[in-house]
């Protein structure tokens, strides 16, 4: 995988970085590591490593200045469901594939994220099968000024599921055992539980996804997918060249969105933000196993 990292100041300091990695659609993929100031060009590394990128949380009052979308790329807004109530009550558990509801304040964060969406047109708005990601689609769906713009109905895809916890949903963390999910998170095969599947499984179909999604989305236009943690979490890894045994440990809020631009050219991936979250006085969310 070829890897680029751009950084841009925007007013807010928000990272603007680019990634070469895996492109879709079979295009060829640039090696360019550039600066909005000053549109410097070099070679990349093959890998990222996750210390040397800030994945920090970019919950702010104010929203990401973007630009507009260049007429030969397709931009995605991935959006992380809202809070959800813990199968486990106030025994937090695992629960990855469960179809687990959201909180009433879930709601209002999936709503929040929606609000923020509708300043933009939509060409498609697609979601995970799982209720608690398709009420955010939903939403999402319903700020849009120009429903005309949108070209279809809400798209599922399978591929943007949660990760399957396997025999482990329902469990706690010190059920599972600390050092098993340590070795799990590392992509040791040995450590995925019963029933269960890897990252590099889930990775795997979400980018299949993924790619299905931006065929459907012409170029110069920006579709959004509502899903989870761990599927927003493969994208941006896969744009940052961020090495799968490191994914775990990116920042993604509940209800945030992420920002990411593909080149249909190049094969370019330009992440212009991650984790942003519109802030509508709303308390911090409860964000633990999931």
């Amino acid at each position: 995988m070829t890897s680029t990292l751009a950084l841009a100041v925007l007013p807010l300091m928000i990272l603007a970085l680019s990634a070469s990695a895996f492109a879709p659609h079979s295009l060829p993929a640039g090696k360019r590591r550039s600066t909005s100031a000053s549109v410097e060009t070099r070679s990349a590394p093959e890998r990222t490593e996750l210390a040397s990128v800030d994945l920090a949380d970019m919950s702010s009052s104010a929203p990401p200045i973007l630009p507009p979308i260049p007429p030969t790329s397709k931009r995605l807004f991935l959006v992380r469901h809202g809070e959800v109530i813990n199968p486990g009550g106030d025994r937090p558990v695992y629960y990855g594939a469960m179809d687990v509801p959201l909180s009433p304040h879930g709601e209002e964060e999936a709503r929040a994220a929606a609000t923020y969406l509708g300043g933009f047109e939509l060409q498609n708005v697609a979601s995970s099968p799982l209720s608690r990601a398709v009420f955010g689609a939903n939403e999402v769906r319903s700020m849009q000024k120009d429903l005309t713009v949108l070209s279809r109905e809400l798209v599922l895809y399978e591929g943007f599921s949660e990760m399957d916890r396997g025999s482990w949903c329902g469990m706690t963390l010190d059920e599972i055992g600390r050092d098993a999910m340590k070795r799990f998170d590392a992509c040791d095969p040995s450590a995925t539980p019963e029933g269960a599947e890897s990252y590099l499984e889930l990775k795997e179909r979400v980018l299949r996804a993924r790619d299905e999604l931006l065929d459907i989305t012409e170029a110069g236009k920006s579709s959004a997918i509502v899903s989870h943690l761990q599927v927003t979490r493969s994208m941006l890894s896969d744009a940052l060249g961020v090495p799968t045994e490191q994914m775990s440990k990116m920042k993604v809020a509940t209800a945030s969105v992420t920002c990411i631009d593909y080149c249909t050219i190049t094969g370019e991936q330009t992440v212009h933000f991650q984790s942003f979250k519109p802030d509508v006085g709303l308390r911090k969310s409860k964000d633990m196993a999931n």
